[in-house]
């Protein structure tokens, strides 16, 4: 039997910008953005937002930066 998993994902706890095409960001602790990019968002940016532990966020992410905590980036 095989599973497949799909493209995966990536672990982000640090201060570096990461990139590449995520569809979801999960926050598994309390965590600040300082910088995001997004292709579906319109109206103000999320950067500067702080998201509650266990939250999650849709979208197609291309950029990820965070402040402080933790997440979660699932790849499209």
């Amino acid at each position: 039997m095989i599973v497949d998993f799909g493209p995966g994902a990536e672990f982000i706890s640090d201060g570096l910008a990461h990139t590449g095409r995520f569809k979801a960001l999960y926050f598994k602790e309390e965590t600040a953005i300082s910088a995001i990019t997004t292709e579906n968002y319109t109206g103000n940016t999320l950067a500067g937002e702080t998201f509650p532990a266990d939250s999650m966020i849709y979208g197609i992410f291309t950029s990820v930066t965070l402040t402080s905590g933790a997440c979660i980036a699932y790849r499209i």
